[in-house]
């Protein structure tokens, strides 16, 4: 890799919330902020929750958020490697985002080595001890039946019933309450110091939790991306620093 490019990550951007208007000048916002990360980045990760609520049916998608779906496909046309994993609000992201925009999926957490270092990334939903019922959840939705029995439902119906389900999530209701509860009480750092007891990591990167986070866990740090409603925080990672950075523009 050249020592001038970098690699970015973001994310959390839950376009479609709180309201179809500030999610349009959101949206313009991230595609400001990939058109000028796109002049010296090597590879993008985004990762996770990019929409409030996705849904693929097999002749249909939700509609908006083509700003942002032009600028991804512009990217991956330009030769930069795009990843996407899915998160807790999206994870019904099937084959027609990965084939129209050339980016990459995951579904799981990845390792990959910058510069030397390792990394592991992922949206973070579902790991560490406790939030039970939410990882029940998510076996529910994964569910090959579950996903066959809501792809029956008409789009209108069907997208109409997930957006009224999802009013009380943070990112829906626009609120920014999120506190850090101390090392104790994050699930991420608890699944982070128990994944160091036996695996060599030197960056942990995470969305999920809403809140940006750079926290040293023994030889490692783990960093939060926030997310952009309230935030609009990212990692930049280049051959010199690693460096959680607020897109002012």
């Amino acid at each position: 890799m050249p020592e001038n490019k970098k690699i970015y990550f973001a994310s959390d951007f839950h376009l479609g919330a709180p309201d179809e208007t500030s999610s349009f000048e959101r949206e313009k916002k991230i595609v400001r902020w990939l058109d000028y990360i796109s002049k010296d980045a090597d590879e993008i990760f985004l990762v996770g929750d990019l929409f409030d609520f996705w849904f693929e049916y097999k002749r249909a998608i939700p509609k908006g958020f083509v700003r942002l779906q032009g600028k991804i496909a512009e990217l991956t046309d330009r030769g930069i490697p795009v990843h996407l994993f899915t998160g807790n609000h999206d994870m019904w992201i099937f084959d027609y985002i990965p084939k129209e925009l050339g980016v990459s999926l995951y579904r799981e957490p990845i390792t990959r080595t910058f510069f030397g270092k390792q990394y592991y990334i992922g949206h973070g939903d579902g790991l560490g001890p406790g939030d039970k019922g939410y990882k029940f959840l998510k076996k529910v939705f994964a569910n090959k039946f579950c996903q066959w029995s809501f792809a029956r439902l008409h789009p209108n119906f069907g997208i109409w019933l997930a957006e009224k389900s999802s009013k009380t999530s943070r990112a829906k209701t626009g609120k920014s309450d999120e506190v850090f509860h101390g090392e104790e009480n994050e699930w991420l750092v608890q699944f982070c110091k128990e994944y160091l007891k036996n695996h060599k990591v030197d960056y942990f990167v995470f969305g999920h939790r809403h809140l940006p986070l750079e926290i040293p866990i023994e030889d490692a740090v783990y960093y939060n991306l926030g997310e952009w409603i309230h935030h609009f925080t990212y990692l930049e990672v280049s051959a010199d620093h690693v460096e959680l950075k607020k897109w002012e523009s």
